[in-house]
């Protein structure tokens, strides 16, 4: 299923109860044409990378040089990504293959911060969202079973984590939603995303389902990534020296992921207007429509 544009703004304007709340009104954003030009006002870049470093399996041009530019001028560049469905090797290597050079420590996940924040929890029997293509490496030490046609793992299993949805299908939707109505259980969602950017649409991505469900079912998720805090934790124990957070800038190209996170971490925000979610669209009258306010507006990266 892929969506419009004003179709997936609309989904997540739908679900502002289950987000973050509004940081403060803000100061007018500052509108420049990419990050070189507001390099020297920050110290740490944490950047999104559907949207901003590739548009599905394409890298955006130029943006390798720029990090590169960054780095010279001694910043710290750090990619904060809700990419729960692959295993971080897996990135690593997508990550190379698409041109960019970062540390393996360097590259923050929401599945990360799933792992992170199970507290306690591991021992419990999960059911899993995934795809089975992209393997099970970085949760080998959970107890999984998939989640597909058989419906006795919906009701056996203690809990479910929902962290990819390229297969995932409405015949599971409705499997995992009776087994919730039947039998309440936690849902930890993996990827709060409810779209991604790619070459031909958008994505539908676990955050779809995970609002569905709890709209029809009143279970509510615990969800791990952007626009919520536990993600950030994570990039500012990795940040070394931890700047100032009015020093610290969240470059994404989502108003209700990358902009309202950074707000509830209380760093600044670049929105990028010219590629990703409003690529073709008017992000202005967006920003306006939600008041979601970031700190700075740029075509490019």
């Amino acid at each position: 299923m892929s969506m419009s544009v004003d179709t997936a703004f609309a989904a997540y304007e739908a679900v502002r109860h289950r987000l973050p709340d509004l940081a403060p009104e803000r100061a007018k954003p500052v509108i420049a044409r990419t990050l070189a030009d507001v390099a020297g006002d920050y110290d740490a870049f944490l950047l999104d990378a559907f949207g901003v470093l590739n548009i599905g399996e394409t890298a955006i041009e130029g943006v390798a040089e720029r990090i590169a530019d960054l780095r010279e001028l001694g910043k710290q560049v750090m990619i904060v990504s809700n990419a729960a469905g692959f295993p971080h090797a897996a990135l690593m290597q997508k990550y190379a293959r698409l041109g960019y050079d970062f540390a393996p420590e360097d590259v923050i996940t929401s599945r990360r911060a799933l792992l992170a924040g199970l507290d306690g929890r591991q021992d419990l029997h999960w059911g899993l969202m995934a795809t089975r293509s992209t393997g099970l490496r970085d949760l080998e030490r959970l107890h999984l079973t998939y989640l597909e046609e058989d419906p006795q793992p919906y009701a056996e299993v203690d809990g479910f984590l929902m962290i990819g949805s390229a297969a995932w299908t409405e015949e599971r939707q409705v499997l995992l939603e009776k087994a919730l109505a039947d039998r309440p259980r936690p849902v930890l969602v993996g990827n709060p995303d409810i779209v991604a950017p790619r070459e031909s649409g958008f994505s539908t991505e676990p955050g779809h389902f995970a609002h569905r469900l709890a709209d029809r079912t009143g279970v509510t998720p615990e969800f791990f990534g952007k626009p919520f805090a536990n993600i950030y934790d994570l990039a500012f124990a990795r940040l070394d020296p931890l700047p100032p957070k009015s020093r610290i800038l969240m470059v994404g190209d989502s108003l209700h992921t990358d902009i309202l996170g950074a707000q509830t971490a209380g760093i600044r925000s670049a929105l990028i207007s010219g590629y990703g979610f409003f690529a073709g669209s008017d992000a202005v009258a967006a920003i306006q429509s939600s008041g979601i306010v970031p700190d700075v507006i740029l075509d490019r990266p």
